[in-house]
Order: C-alpha cells, then structure tokens, then sequence
C-alpha cells in the first residue's frame, strides 16, 4: 500500500527539483526525506527518481506516480470537507495567509463577520507574499490565501491548487507633484511611464511580484528603469514620492485616500486583481468556504467590479 505522506513528498520533489529544497520546505531533514523516498520505490517495485549531480529527475513512473498522487490528494481535501460539514458547528484553527494591503483593507472586516457567524473557529492571518503562497498551502502551512497577479506578471498555474477570482484594482503612477509633466490621454500607459524614463524610480524589494511588474511595464514601455528605493510599504512609497524621491507605480488599496498634496497620480491600464487560493479539493471544507464567503462579503464596493476607479 502506498503511503499518502510519501506521494505528498514524491509532488514535492517534482515541483522543487531538489531533496534539499524539499526537506527546507516541509521542515524535514535531506536525510529523512532521502529515506522516505527510498522506501516509496520500495513500495511501488520499481525506481521513481534519478539522480543528476545534485539534483533529482523523476523516471516516467515517478513521473506518472506524481499525477496519481496529485488526485489521491485532492480526493483526501475533499473527504476532510465533508466529514468537517457533518461535524456540528466550525472549530479549531483555520491558516490564513494575506499581502499587507489586503490584510489592512479587506481582511478584518471579513474576520468580524466570521467570528459572528462562527465563534469557534480561530483565524490565524500571516502576512504572506504571493510568490509564496503555493508552497506554503501545498505543505500545509496555509489552509487559504489571498493572492494578486499584475497584467505584466500573470499568476502561474500551480499543481495541487485551485483559484477563483475575488477583486481587481486600478493600478497608477504616482509621482511629485511639482515635477510632473502633464499626464498623457489615460489609455497611453506606455507614454506616461516612458515620460519618468530619465527618473528615480521607487519599487518594492528585489523577488516581489510587485518589483517585477513595475520592471516589466517600465520595459513594455522602451526603457528599463533606474532604481533608486525599494520599499514594500505604499504609504511609504508615496510618502518618498511626495519628498522627491522618485516615481512609482501603485494599486489602488495602496492609494487609498487621498494620496497628499505632493503627489500626482494618473491612472494606468493595466490592473493588480486578487483571487483566493487554496488546496485542491478543500474549497469545499466549511471552514475555508465560511472564510470565502464572509471576504466576499468585505470587498469594498468600488472593487466588487473590475477594480477601476472614476
């Protein structure tokens, strides 16, 4: 019989390349990770890896194995939905994980009307960068999440995960407002960055999506941008933004209010939309729709739509 740990670590293995990268994420040791997959060939009669100088391939049974066990799992999530649904009433600990401009403007509310509907469920929130979000609900770190995609940056598609789409935002150029030249026709996004071509520019750190959409829209537009902050925080950026500091691209949730008297903001095509994620299969389980339900629920009504702004 095939142990459902071992197929849990044999995914892994697959999507990470590495028995290093597998044991970092799943807090194991390379040891017991090694020993765990050794005695998964066993069980199946047949090799499943081979091995590369550091790195491990998959055999085509190992290969095959991997899809089998991506089912075996989702049917798993599935089957703890339902024993949850014929339990009476929501219980224990449910993992959230959120990016910071969400988890300030739409996750509190959320959880307000959760803790109403079900005081027995704990919500536990971390602050989780989209990038990675996928390893953290395939191990089990999460059970849900907020995650955002920019039109430069798309959302790959993760085995052993499913989404469904919560918001959008309108995204902008901010920049000083003494400096800014007049903004171009609002759909010529291109000409309005290509405008700051010869500016410090102001990004989120270095791995972000955020960085690397404004890279990528900055390129799109015929130049690469010279750098000169990198700060996560809007509020901060907008606050160098006001100091002179630079120019920047930011979502609507981080302009929220208004964005101060040294600062211009025009607005862009393109867009930052949000979905949730969560393991395949557990999209069912009451803990994870109530959660879904009651976010639904708190997205402001300006975001409802497609995210833009008058």
């Amino acid at each position: 019989m095939l142990d459902v740990r071992r197929l849990r670590l044999l995914r892994e293995l697959a999507r990470r390349g590495t028995i290093a990268a597998v044991a970092e994420a799943l807090a194991f040791s390379p040891s017991a990770v090694s020993q765990q997959l050794g005695v998964l060939e066993r069980e199946a009669g047949l090799p499943l890896l081979e091995r590369t100088g550091r790195r491990v391939r998959l055999t085509p049974a190992g290969q095959n194995l991997v899809h089998h066990a991506e089912a075996v799992l989702e049917r798993l999530e599935q089957a703890e939905a339902d024993l949850a649904e014929a339990r009476s009433g929501l219980a224990g600990a449910l993992r959230i994980g959120a990016f910071p401009t969400a988890t300030r403007a739409i996750v509190p509310a959320a959880l307000t009307a959760l803790a109403r509907r079900h005081p027995g469920l704990e919500p536990m929130v971390c602050e989780t960068d989209p990038a990675a979000v996928a390893h953290a609900l395939r191990a089990g770190d999460l059970d849900v999440a907020l995650v955002h995609a920019y039109d430069f940056v798309p959302a790959a598609q993760e085995p052993g995960l499913a989404t469904e789409p919560l918001y959008g935002e309108a995204m902008y150029l901010a920049a000083p407002a003494g400096k800014a030249p007049a903004p171009p026709p609002a759909a010529d996004q291109d000409a309005a960055l290509r405008a700051y071509a010869d500016a410090p520019w102001i990004t989120a750190t270095s791995g972000t999506l955020c960085h690397a959409m404004t890279v990528r829209a900055c390129q799109a537009a015929g130049f690469t941008p010279r750098i000169r902050h990198q700060v996560d925080e809007f509020a901060t950026v907008l606050a160098l933004v006001a100091a002179g500091q630079g120019v920047a691209v930011v979502p609507q949730l981080g302009v929220a209010g208004p964005a101060g008297p040294g600062v211009r903001l025009t607005r862009l095509v393109m867009q930052r939309r949000t979905t949730l994620a969560f393991r395949s299969g557990s999209g069912a389980h009451p803990a994870v729709a109530a959660f879904c339900a009651a976010l639904r629920e708190s997205v402001p009504p300006e975001l409802a739509g497609s995210g833009a702004v008058a």
